[in-house]
């Protein structure tokens, strides 16, 4: 019979069930999360604040048994009061005096409860208990007790915390005091928390910075010149050496601030250093291979014109990284939502004279690791099912004789064959990169802990390298190994070892041209995340206040990589899928009239010319690719 041409297999089967009913039951575990975080947790207490009864400022509330003051509407009532503010002190995290929710913070000093009672009635702001009707402020023989200590000095509204800030220098000193305790006695994971929501606006507002970059680099190199890559990478080196040296800057200026006493303010300098020198070695290491590979951008811009002209028949494969953002987002809203409310997960009980006092829930430390590998698992879950997106679409076209006239919906086919047939190698292949990063997150947890042994902490260091080595070579392994089942329809390790095979056999035509496109995205992810930073850098440092903004900037430029990674990524697995497809074409076909190449002719010289194969090119017995007498059938490739 006729043989098959090459082309992406008809019938196909499911591959890795396994690993996807595994992560369904992973998901299974974090919806169990979730729910015992929306039922225990209350985020809006952190950056709300709430009184002594259990009422969360600003919101509706619900009561709590054996505080009758409790269950009040306090939708009005945006700021936390200390009826004692210059008289505070810490016990066990917890203040001695009485708090509540006001809805104004006294502008002016009052001195007598008559004054109490006009600025109650002038203002609508009640400064005494809930319980005390302000028309016995003056009558009711304990409201000494039941209101501020008299005179209640001025103050005015904190905006981090929502709370009221006296105004008095020696009140002031006494409450920043206080306040500097209970923010040093909370653990790293509070304080953090509390970072994150105070810096929320900045947060999304460098997030949306990260995507506009983004897709203008996307289009860059949809239409890319070989003036447009000498003008990115002058940014490049512009940013990086920018964004150094205000990372050196802000190091120097927080460790020389006398006034530096919050332990987020100290934690903030030790991650400004460690971020300054990293800063600087990336910089050094990408300079000296900007200056190497200087002479190979001519094959760098002829190798983006190539694939543009693949996405050009396939346009709809821009538009898959936005589709693979928004993903993205909900994801994390949905994952940053149940982080802050599992860490205000308590329970609320009564003490006596009907107060309200939060206990920490057990077991919320390994929910919190079992939700941070959560996050990295299914973002890099999403990302893989992106790129075998791209590659199943690229797949179809190149195996396609009539390139004027592409398959139909090559995208919504290939997204068809995903869901149907090939989720679980997605799934393990996320899983393998998820697994690396566990073992870097322990040694960075004990390089922390091993501060004054050296030896130790060289190990470390060493073993965090030979991590990120692997790290690296498993996302090339990945990307190589959905392109194959796409092709092949096989499980994730054979087409792996497919790949491996057809590729160790051309590495040496291939590796050296593909290495170039990537080094260019590589060069266009770091101008993302430069300048996201940057901005990052100069929105943070106006709040420098109780925040330890230093990881919440972590978080947006680990954000801009991701978003940059997600856009960029359809140039890097269109060129990866493209060459793999060459690589299988030159095996199985001959460019006889029995069998032809798929290739286009632009390709196949852009390989030669990059190789310095043209004279090989014309002797057949020498050429580097061999033949395959197996024809056309598409078959493992074994």
């Amino acid at each position: 019979s006729e043989l098959q041409e090459w082309r992406p297999v008809i019938y196909r089967k499911c591959t890795d069930t396994l690993w996807l009913l595994v992560f369904c039951l992973f998901w299974a575990g974090l919806m169990f999360i979730t729910g015992y975080a929306v039922m225990a947790g209350a985020a809006e207490r952190l950056v709300l604040g709430y009184d002594s009864f259990g009422n969360i400022c600003g919101r509706k509330n619900t009561p709590v048994k054996g505080a009758p003051l409790s269950g009040q509407d306090m939708t009005n009532k945006k700021y936390v009061f200390f009826l004692n503010s210059c008289s505070l002190e810490m016990q066990s995290i917890k203040s001695n005096s009485l708090s509540l929710c006001v809805s104004s913070c006294p502008q002016e000093q009052l001195n007598s409860l008559e004054d109490l009672q006009s600025f109650a009635r002038n203002n609508g702001s009640f400064l005494c208990l809930y319980n005390l009707n302000v028309s016995s402020y003056t009558l009711n023989p304990k409201a000494a007790q039941l209101c501020p200590t008299l005179p209640v000095p001025p103050s005015k509204s904190f905006l981090l915390f929502n709370r009221c800030v006296p105004r008095n220098p020696e009140c002031y000193s006494k409450y920043a005091s206080v306040l500097i305790s209970m923010v040093n006695e909370m653990d790293v994971f509070h304080r953090i928390l509390s970072g994150i929501l105070a810096g929320r606006d900045t947060v999304i507002g460098l997030s949306v910075l990260a995507l506009a970059f983004s897709f203008i680099l996307v289009l860059a190199f949809r239409f890319i010149r070989t003036l447009l890559v000498h003008t990115l990478i002058a940014l490049v080196v512009f940013g990086l050496l920018f964004v150094s040296g205000v990372l050196w800057w802000l190091h120097y200026d927080y460790r020389n601030d006398p006034s530096t006493e919050l332990e987020t303010e100290k934690e903030n300098v030790k991650f400004l250093l460690g971020y300054a020198i990293f800063s600087t070695i990336v910089t050094v290491v990408l300079l000296f291979l900007i200056f190497v590979l200087r002479k190979r951008l001519r094959f760098t811009v002829q190798l983006f014109r190539i694939v543009g002209k693949i996405i050009g028949r396939i346009p709809f494969l821009l538009f898959q990284p936005l589709w693979t953002f928004l993903i993205l987002v909900m994801f994390w809203v949905f994952w940053v939502a149940v982080l802050l409310s599992l860490g205000t997960a308590g329970t609320a009980q009564s003490t006596s004279g009907g107060q309200v006092e939060y206990r920490a829930l057990s077991g919320i430390c390994y929910m919190a690791w079992y939700h941070f590998i959560g996050l990295i698992w299914t973002s890099e879950f999403i990302l893989a099912c992106q790129q075998m997106v791209i590659a199943g679409a690229v797949v179809t076209c190149y195996f396609n004789r009539n390139k004027n006239s592409p398959p139909p919906h090559p995208v919504l086919s290939s997204i068809s064959v995903l869901f149907c047939y090939h989720l679980g190698t997605a799934v393990k292949g996320s899983f393998l990169n998820t697994i690396l990063r566990i073992p870097r997150i322990v040694l960075l947890y004990l390089h922390n802990i091993l501060k004054q042994k050296k030896n130790a902490k060289c190990l470390v260091k060493y073993c965090f390298c030979w991590f990120c080595c692997q790290e690296s070579c498993l996302r090339y392994l990945n990307q190589r190994a959905y392109t194959t089942t796409a092709i092949n329809g096989t499980n994730f390790c054979t087409s792996a070892k497919d790949a491996d095979c057809i590729l160790a056999r051309n590495s040496a035509k291939l590796t050296s041209i593909s290495c170039f496109g990537d080094f260019l995205l590589f060069l266009g992810k770091v101008f993302v995340v430069c300048f996201t930073v940057f901005g990052g850098l100069m929105a943070f440092n106006y709040h420098r206040e109780l925040q330890a903004w230093v990881v919440p900037l972590l978080l947006v430029g680990f954000f801009a990589y991701l978003m940059s990674h997600s856009f960029l990524s359809v140039f890097e697995v269109t060129a990866d899928a493209m060459f793999l497809c060459f690589a299988i074409d030159m095996e199985t076909n001959d460019g006889t009239a029995e069998k032809p190449y798929f290739v286009d002719q632009e390709l196949l010289t852009f390989v030669s010319q990059s190789n310095k194969l043209t004279e090989g090119q014309k002797h057949r017995s020498t050429r580097p690719f061999q033949d395959n007498e197996d024809g056309t059938e598409l078959q493992p490739m074994v």
